[in-house]
């Protein structure tokens, strides 16, 4: 079986994953051509990264016969109702979690990309709701480690680690061997940072022989999951010494249940001062109940925290505004004060708000959380930009800037290479993506030293060509 894989997207950065196999499977039973996607996700960060949402597909939304999907961040999906739009009526595939998730993150994105459409002059979205309901009604969900056949091609989810439902794609031919070993393909999605107190481990996958790899932190190493509690337990008892805000910018969906999470611990073993705390995001609050459905999901410390009866994602002092004239009164609550709100990377969302409100203060503390996209509001923050301009004014920045790495939900360099390491013996080509080029061109070279496997990172538009 002879597969022609097309990079058109997250190839030389880490947003818009979006990669077409092109398959042709001469059988007994005849030649068979599919057309399948792995995940049709949004550009995100620059302005120059968001103009590309708008720009045609590289082949015909009609011509797809199916979506493999390998979790429900917006980097990961959030063209997928743009592809119904225009014309795609295949089936989409994911994990039931990854399922659930989507819509909720689908729904809600179409105000951010309304906004962007005004700012560019145009009248409608890149899609609207009715595009997310059709992408709903072609969407079919597994369950871990369930193998399903598309065409000539056997498919399984197994557990990543990253998010909660989130998949790596393991692919085979589903004819016969003739005696011989199937090769795999795998597509890691998006890895983990196991160990995590929250959901299961990244799951081992051995025989590997062509493996699609991430290399978001292909260059670096986090810092211990320990040292970036601590970090935030200090953050806290200093914002409170300070009399100040803390605001903590956090993608809806796995940062902002794993901050929960933490503050959660922090709360109820007594290690911080009592402080009000926010969260200001309706599309966290939705997620988290989400998170809540799917317990089942969880690794054995935190099932066993719930058979004890502690709700993970709630504790005293503890505020969830859903509706605006909520967010808008939290300016009159007295300090000290912590608001946790979308977008991680200061897009979009409620924390934009109080970034014009709270940054000009010198008492107050920015704390990053999440990976931040160059050319991201949150990243040029974090780069140490003075002046920044939020919704239209310029803003000062006197507030302090802080970052925590151990709280990423990426594998880093060891993460990725102890990964692939697994198939060392098997491997015959790595395609590493997902990644900034230093990220990229670092795990590339790590590869070839490290497991001496020939690995390369594609250009966008590039096809490789592989055979199982």
């Amino acid at each position: 079986m002879k597969i022609k894989i097309s990079f058109f997207g997250a190839v030389e950065e880490v947003t818009g994953s979006n990669y077409l196999m092109e398959i042709e499977d001469d059988t007994s039973s005849g030649k068979k051509n599919l057309r399948i996607l792995v995940d049709c996700g949004l550009f995100q960060g620059s302005r120059v990264s968001e103009e590309k949402n708008s720009e045609p597909f590289p082949y015909k939304p009609s011509s797809i016969d199916a979506v493999l999907v390998t979790h429900a961040h917006l980097d990961h999906i959030g063209r997928i109702p743009k592809l119904t739009k225009e014309g795609f009526r295949g089936k989409i595939y994911s994990t039931y979690p990854t399922k659930d998730f989507a819509k909720l993150m689908l729904i809600d994105s179409i105000g951010v990309l309304s906004k962007e459409a005004r700012k560019d002059g145009k009248t409608r979205p890149i899609y609207l709701e009715e595009d997310v309901e059709m992408a709903m009604t072609l969407w079919d969900a597994k369950n871990y480690g369930e193998s399903f056949d598309i065409g000539g091609i056997s498919v399984s989810f197994r557990d990543a680690g990253h998010i909660l439902g989130s998949a790596i794609l393991e692919i085979t031919s589903s004819g016969k061997s003739d005696g011989k070993p199937k090769k795999k393909l795998v597509f890691t999605g998006d890895l983990g940072n196991s160990p995590e107190p929250l959901i299961r481990p990244t799951e081992t996958i051995k025989d590997i022989y062509f493996l699609v790899t991430e290399s978001t932190y292909g260059d670096r190493l986090h810092e211990d999951h320990s040292q970036a509690d601590i970090k935030l337990e200090r953050a806290i008892e200093a914002i409170v010494k300070e009399n100040g805000v803390l605001m903590i910018p956090a993608f809806s969906l796995e940062r902002t249940q794993r901050i929960l999470y933490q503050i959660n611990d922090l709360v109820e073993n007594g290690k911080i001062p009592k402080i009000r705390i926010f969260l200001d995001s309706p599309l966290s609050i939705k997620a988290t109940k989400v998170y809540k459905n799917y317990s089942n999901l969880y690794n054995a410390d935190a099932k066993n925290s719930i058979l004890k009866g502690d709700d993970l994602f709630d504790f005293p002092g503890l505020t969830l505004t859903m509706e605006t004239e909520e967010s808008k009164r939290i300016a009159d609550v007295p300090l000290p004060k912590i608001i946790i709100a979308g977008s991680g990377m200061c897009n979009g969302g409620r924390i934009l708000h109080h970034l014009k409100h709270y940054l000009p203060g010198k008492n107050n503390t920015l704390l990053f959380v999440s990976y931040l996209a160059a050319g991201s509001l949150g990243r040029r923050l974090y780069d140490g930009e003075r002046q920044v301009n939020i919704m239209g004014e310029e803003v000062s920045v006197n507030a302090k800037i802080e970052k925590i790495g151990g709280y990423s939900s990426h594998a880093d360099l060891n993460g990725l290479l102890e990964f692939s390491a697994k198939s060392a013996d098997t491997l015959e080509k790595v395609f590493v993506t997902h990644g900034e080029l230093r990220a990229s061109s670092f795990l590339v070279q790590r590869l070839r030293d490290y497991l001496g496997v020939e690995a390369v990172s594609p250009k966008y538009g590039e096809t490789q060509e592989i055979e199982l």
